[in-house]
């Protein structure tokens, strides 16, 4: 349930709904808009039948919420949030590219590759240091070490930095190193995850499970922030379909309609979701033209010798060319970059 309070509504008069709220023992959420508060309700509402709270001073309305994501929910916040991580932000108005490689390889390789993303316009240093592979034989990434080149990295050059964990453990060191992390599509609806995800204190970039419904996706960033943790973002990365002229098929439509049910941002990753070079620039169009607030973009220094992703990795060349290539449809979309 949503409490909508009057624009002008006094402290005291939201502070009297909350107390009454919290005497039940439900929960409170309050979401302070430019001239409208809103009172979020977590918990058994039944609690609150003879309170009459929509005769309380300062309350407009009562909106009952049917989804079962609450706390995501756009009606609970109306206007999209910005999210700060590091020294840039990801949010409306702008666009934010994270770059890099699928997995850190060396030192020499994040620095090299840090100097000409941001070059071209990332603020955003991505690279896997452990990395959940489909097959065993594949390379699992180099840990810790790993999260210590890319932190090197992006201290260098000025870049945010995000990297994917997998564990309890992977979270843990992660913290130490990244500005964000990251939970992954086979992750998804590791529910224990994403609540020591939510516990962790940094911002979460939570991607698309391979068959996940929209609902489903929301509900699994319901996790992290009961935890406590508002700061999640939303990354579409292709579904699992028929289709295989492409790893996955892309849903653009997704971000249309995650801007209708949540105000958290929504990104975009034309890599995973093709596996094919050729096809990032043209998807990573389309998504800057449905509302994506950002694209997390593959790039190597030799994606012939890459040790994960080397077909759908961008050269310096070619991300260069696509971050040229996007700025008149930021420009269509009011969005700087």
């Amino acid at each position: 349930m949503i409490i909508v309070m009057k624009p002008g509504a006094s402290s005291e008069n939201i502070s009297s709904v909350v107390n009454t709220i919290q005497r039940k023992g439900l929960e409170t959420h309050l979401s302070q808009g430019k001239e409208v508060t809103i009172i979020g309700v977590v918990g058994d509402k039944s609690k609150l039948a003879y309170d009459n709270l929509e005769i309380f001073e300062g309350v407009d309305k009562i909106v009952p919420v049917t989804e079962s994501y609450k706390l995501s929910n756009k009606k609970f916040h109306p206007e999209p949030i910005r999210i700060q991580v590091g020294n840039t932000s990801i949010g409306p108005d702008t666009l934010t590219i994270m770059a890099g490689p699928c997995a850190v390889e060396t030192e020499e390789q994040m620095h090299l590759i840090a100097q000409n993303v941001k070059k071209a316009g990332a603020t955003i240093l991505r690279g896997g240091a452990y990395k959940p592979r489909t097959s065993p034989y594949a390379f699992q990434g180099l840990g810790e070490d790993g999260l210590r080149y890319l932190q090197e990295a992006g201290k260098e050059t000025g870049l945010a930095t995000i990297s994917e964990v997998i564990s309890l453990d992977a979270i843990n060191t992660a913290v130490k190193y990244v500005d964000m992390i990251q939970i992954g599509a086979r992750n998804m609806q590791n529910f224990f995850l994403l609540k020591e995800a939510g516990r962790a204190g940094l911002p979460v970039l939570l991607k698309r499970g391979l068959s996940a419904t929209i609902d489903e996706w929301l509900n699994a960033a319901e996790y992290i922030i009961s935890e406590g943790n508002p700061n999640v973002i939303l990354c579409e990365r292709g579904i699992r379909t028929f289709e295989t002229a492409t790893r996955n098929t892309l849903d653009i439509s997704a971000v249309p309609v995650l801007k209708s049910k949540t105000y958290l941002p929504v990104i975009v990753d034309p890599s995973h979701a093709t596996g094919v070079r050729a096809y990032v620039s043209p998807l990573a169009k389309s998504a800057i033209a449905a509302g994506a607030d950002g694209l997390m973009i593959e790039v190597h220094n030799d994606p012939a010798n890459a040790l994960s992703d080397g077909p759908q990795s961008l050269t310096f060349a070619q991300f260069n060319t696509l971050c040229d290539e996007i700025k008149p449809f930021c420009g269509l979309m009011n969005r700087s970059f």
